[in-house]
């Protein structure tokens, strides 16, 4: 399929579905007017003005009031783009990577970049055919764009750096070598343009947006199960209840839970007990809260992901070059700080129906097995559950409040943005690993009941049995985990 690049605005699902059908991008030629008219008007701006312009014919940063004589202008940005990729750490993933091109060739189209039409063409390369620059995770601060990781990124345009192809890593000259290219010669602003922009910060939020997207429905049908295991009571999602509090968020949980527990028998047995512990009651509202989060979060992002964020923005109509901010990240940092304890909830309240499952109540034999004291069963996986709750409370912890100086103080508030996103990967890693022990407790609960769950739950239980059989007793636990895991990412 092809995928139009024309500056209109790009949602989420857009993303997600150029990415799962595999899209290739195409400039159209409208979007390809607007960018050779901005490098048209941006050369003549430069011929015709007395005084310098911000980094078009100046130094960065600090340096913004040292002049650059014209005949240099191609040479300070290859100097900036080679100076700025100072990355550290591990790698970034090659998902990351690939969305983070096609979000810098959906804000450099925009027309207020002045970029040369070579350059984009050269990036929309690169995601056809699946060449990965090799970034790394450390080193933006979040506010003058993400400097390094966008210059890594950068670097194969100029024969420089690695990239990731065909199952091989090859240094930037061996790709223009191999693929016929000659190295991109940037214009005056070109590498600022480049290496200005939030499109780490705002890859990261794409990516794990997608993914919360998918693991919220999974915490409402993991929590369903874990309902029906525990021999739990339905009366709190009654819609009654909720419309008396409409957070969307809580009415849209209660609903899917009385949706996965449709048909079930176990609901419709007779209680012993009147009312269930707060993890199991309180789902709409702790799962509900975790959902308007990310909806909010997803309106900032896909704000984000359709704005000019590198500097200084070229207006042509009105003839104007102007040096701002929109590089600073906080926009992002702030949501993605707020999605890491959104996320860290849904992980903690998984991990308090694992502890309940296994406590040995509810007619459940004690760490649900048959055998408790021979065996251990479960005990340890909710360990590793709680291991991994515990670690998301310390990441949950905001990166946004911090600052410091750079660029000798020119540069004197940062976002931390681009902290706040790789936490956050981590938090969402930990919980598809809770969701995944849950699910995997929740079926083994199951078993143990006489009376089925729904049709949904037991069909997708069915489903899972055909890779992690019941436990009868104690063996070797961490790869049915990790079956358990991978089954809640691609169901």
């Amino acid at each position: 399929m092809i995928h139009q690049i024309t500056s209109d605005f790009l949602s989420l699902a857009d993303i997600k579905q150029i990415l799962d059908s595999n899209s290739k991008l195409e400039l159209s030629k409208a979007c390809a007017d607007k960018i050779t008219a901005c490098r048209e008007y941006l050369d003549d701006k430069i011929k015709r003005s007395e005084r310098p312009i911000y980094g078009i014919n100046t130094g960065f940063g600090s340096l913004c009031d040292t002049e650059i004589d014209n005949d240099q202008l191609g040479q300070l940005q290859w100097n900036l783009v080679t100076s700025h990729a100072c990355g550290m750490g591990d790698e970034v993933p090659q998902e990351m990577v690939k969305l983070m091109i096609l979000l810098k060739i959906q804000g450099i189209s925009q027309g207020h970049s002045g970029v040369q039409l070579a350059t984009i063409n050269r990036l929309i390369d690169f995601f056809n055919k699946g060449v990965y620059p090799v970034i790394y995770e450390q080193g933006s601060l979040g506010a003058s764009g993400d400097l390094a990781p966008l210059a890594h990124l950068s670097l194969p345009l100029l024969g420089e750096g690695e990239v990731d192809f065909e199952g091989n890593r090859i240094s930037g000259k061996e790709l223009n070598e191999k693929m016929g290219w000659d190295p991109i010669e940037l214009q005056s602003k070109e590498g600022l343009a480049l290496l200005n922009g939030t499109q780490f910060m705002s890859a990261y939020a794409t990516n794990l947006l997608l993914r919360l997207k998918h693991l919220s429905a999974w915490c409402d049908l993991s929590a369903a199960a874990s309902i029906d295991a525990y021999d739990g009571r339905v009366e709190p999602f009654d819609e009654l209840v909720h419309k008396a509090r409409p957070h969307q968020g809580q009415l849209d949980t209660a609903r899917a839970i009385l949706e996965n527990l449709e048909g079930s028998e176990i609901v419709q047995r007779h209680k012993a007990h009147v009312q269930d512990p707060y993890s199991f009651r309180c789902v709409p509202q702790v799962h509900g809260a975790s959902k308007d989060a990310i909806a909010y979060a997803s309106k900032i992002v896909e704000t984000e992901i359709n704005s000019v964020t590198d500097n200084p923005t070229i207006f042509i109509e009105d003839d104007k070059v102007i040096s701002a901010g929109n590089f600073h990240g906080q926009p992002l940092a702030l949501v993605l700080d707020f999605l890491a304890i959104a996320t860290s909830e849904l992980a903690s309240i998984s991990e308090r129906r694992i502890y309940k499952l296994v406590s040995g109540t509810r007619g459940l034999p004690a760490f649900l097995v048959k055998k408790p004291g021979l065996n251990s069963g479960f005990m340890i996986a909710q360990y590793s559950a709680a291991s991994a709750v515990s670690q998301n409370k310390q990441l949950a912890t905001p990166a946004s409040v911090d600052t410091i100086d750079s660029s000798n103080g020119q540069e004197d508030h940062v976002s931390m943005g681009a902290n706040a996103a790789t936490k956050l990967k981590r938090v969402v890693d930990n919980l598809q690993k809770v969701v995944g022990v849950e699910w995997f407790t929740a079926c083994q609960g199951l078993d143990f009941r006489t009376e089925k769950s729904s049709t949904k739950v037991e069909a997708m239980k069915a489903k899972f049995r055909k890779e992690v059989a019941f436990i009868e007793e104690d063996l070797v636990m961490y790869p049915l985990m990790k079956k358990s895991m991978d089954f809640v990412l691609n169901n």
